[in-house]
């Protein structure tokens, strides 16, 4: 797509003659000077490796016939890759047993297990199909999940694994995408970096955006328009307009990043993008398209369109999304969210066990370190972008434009851009960019360049992982904050034994949390949706009288010190003014003893 050398592949020429190895050169790899470089050729007018003399003149007719070398250096480079894809992995198991069940980390599991109001459903027969949780937010993920919790329950493996698998695929596919475009160097680097993003391996492993399989997806997807530029072949174009249309079906905020590649290769490979314009591609791609987001279509034209209607043009808070922006590649935007801190915890867990201890001692040793390099890599490779080749300054600025058309629409709109499950679907952007810039600078170097980036890698993956493990100590030393906590597992163990009518949530961080943990058998309600509102009309006064006088009724809330909306008291207030009071049934700690959950049932006031 951007005139980069195929590291990894060489021609198949025609025949063994110096005018047909010039002729196939010209056609099929313009940019000779990289190839030379990565195939370590003194000239093009020499055989390459795996050299075929009795291939046929139709290979020079299509860009397609390459042939797979393992070449010392390419095996090297997808060593280094799965190391980094392996580590990613494991660092992700390693937090994953420790937090609690937050409630949009459960939102999916609204598809599966009861209760399943407000779902938009589609009837087939005797049954029922869910396609979209929200307006903007489709089932994708609860279908694949489906299967998973019949056959291995709801524990934090069954919940956490899968998400974190897809992670570390896509981690794996950053890497096959950066070697197409700008070689193995670029892809080795940008894998190894974007292992060491604590802030896209935590929205990963705990994927309450969800954002998981959008990456996934969408740079699936990427690639394989890439790769279809490259060969022509209609599957390649089929397979990654389906990826974009079953984005788009998982979280329709996918359209950020769509436009912003549509809007990027226009804008640097135009003549490429037009030229393969023709009416059978264009009716393969929409039908792709289509047939993956065909749940989100059938969505909205049964529902005026509703996903178009969640824009609200509010521009007065810019500037902080754009500290938000740089916070999360720097990595600190999500401590004092997802773990609490030292202030917050009166009794700390010292660590117990050889991981636990040695992650203590690296954080005291770094001086608790919470932010990384990478914000310094990422203007380090704008500055260094003038020394790119051509097609690495094509590559770069294609991954600039798609950031700033992605962000900007996250960044004007009311509702989005706020917060890191959204600013982490730009990645890995910017790793794009720095790999780009880094690789193609280091090869200025001559031999020193393999070193130098090697040596500007490892300062910057160290920085990366002493954020990691900041995150990991605070998570053992002082648990989860009050979205993450632990709480959560004590509450569904003690809900099982309570005899009850129905159980009323009267905030929110909880009701999909306990869904997902007991399975849909919990008879859960909202308990607060009448008196929430400034003012009850005759409507909402009789429903909220009917709940706090239901018998054997049973109320679940947060304790003050950990409570979300406090729309708690104002239930309590009005069952006052009915004649009832509450009576707490227990109190739910978490494993550090702080209090963080309240069961209670309405009694009649004395009189």
């Amino acid at each position: 797509m951007f005139e980069t050398p195929l590291t990894g592949y060489v021609v198949v020429l025609a025949k063994p003659n110096d005018a047909y190895r010039r002729r196939s050169c010209a056609i099929l790899l313009p940019n000779r000077e990289p190839l030379r470089r990565e195939l370590g050729c003194r000239s093009l007018m020499q055989n390459p490796p795996s050299y075929r003399p009795n291939a046929t003149i139709s290979n020079l007719i299509q860009p397609k016939k390459f042939v797979p070398t393992n070449t010392p250096a390419r095996s090297a480079a997808v060593l280094c890759a799965l190391a980094a894809c392996i580590f990613f992995f494991a660092a992700g198991l390693a937090f994953l047993p420790h937090l609690g069940v937050q409630n949009d980390e459960a939102l999916f599991a609204h598809a599966i297990y009861e209760p399943r109001a407000g779902l938009f459903t589609v009837a087939i027969g005797h049954s029922t199909f869910p396609l979209m949780l929200m307006s903007y937010l489709g089932t994708l993920k609860a279908w694949i999940y489906r299967p998973v919790f019949r056959a291995f329950g709801t524990g934090m493996a069954a919940l956490r694994v899968p998400v974190l698998l897809a992670a570390a695929a896509s981690l794996w596919l950053f890497f096959l995408l950066l070697r197409r475009i700008a070689g193995k160097r670029a892809g080795v680097i940008g894998c190894i970096l974007l292992a060491a993003d604590s802030t896209y391996l935590l929205t990963a492993t705990f994927d309450w955006g969800p954002v998981a399989l959008q990456h996934l997806l969408l740079f699936g997807g990427l690639l394989l328009l890439i790769r279809f530029h490259q060969t022509r072949g209609l599957g390649s174009l089929a397979g990654g307009f389906f990826l974009f249309g079953l984005a788009m079906w998982d979280k329709s905020l996918a359209v950020w990043m769509l436009s912003g590649f549509a809007i990027g290769g226009i804008l640097t490979v135009p003549r490429r993008i037009f030229d393969a314009l023709t009416p059978p591609r264009i009716g393969v791609a929409v039908l792709a398209f289509s047939l993956g987001a065909l749940p989100l279509i059938i969505y909205n034209v049964d529902n005026d369109y509703a996903t178009f209607h969640n824009f609200n043009y509010e521009p007065n808070h810019i500037a902080g999304k754009g500290l938000l922006l740089v916070n999360t590649l720097r990595g600190p935007g999500l401590f004092d969210w997802l773990v609490n801190e030292d202030w917050q915890t009166q009794h700390p867990h010292p660590p117990k066990g050889a991981l636990p201890k040695l992650s203590a001692r690296i954080s005291a040793w770094a001086g608790h370190p919470r932010h990384n390099l990478m914000l310094d890599a990422f203007l380090l490779a704008l500055l260094l972008t003038p020394f790119a080749t051509a097609a690495g300054r094509r590559a770069i600025l294609f991954a600039l434009i798609t950031l700033g058309v992605a962000w900007i629409q996250m960044a004007i709109n009311a509702e989005t851009g706020g917060s890191v499950h959204h600013t982490i679907l730009l990645w890995p952007l910017p790793y794009m960019v720095i790999a780009i810039a880094f690789a193609d600078a280091s090869r200025r170097l001559g031999r020193a360049g393999i070193p130098a980036a090697a040596a500007v890698v490892a300062i910057l993956f160290v920085s990366g992982v002493l954020v990691d493990n900041e995150y990991y100590a605070l998570e053992l030393r002082n648990g989860g904050s009050a979205n993450w906590t632990d709480a959560i597992f004590k509450l569904a163990e003690y809900l099982k034994g309570v005899p009850a009518s129905h159980m009323y949530t009267t905030d929110w961080g909880m009701l999909d949390s306990l869904r997902l943990l007991d399975r849909g058998k919990l008879p859960l309600r909202q308990g607060t949706d009448q008196v929430a509102k400034p003012e009850l009309n005759p409507e909402d006064r009789k429903i909220a009288e009917e709940i706090v006088s239901e018998p054997g009724a049973v109320f679940l809330a947060h304790t003050k010190q950990t409570e979300f909306f406090h729309n708690d008291p104002k239930l309590i207030r009005f069952a006052a003014g009915e004649g009832y009071l509450p009576e707490t049934m227990a109190t739910i700690p978490d494993s550090f003893g702080r209090p963080v959950f309240e069961v209670y049932h309405f009694v009649a006031a004395p009189r």
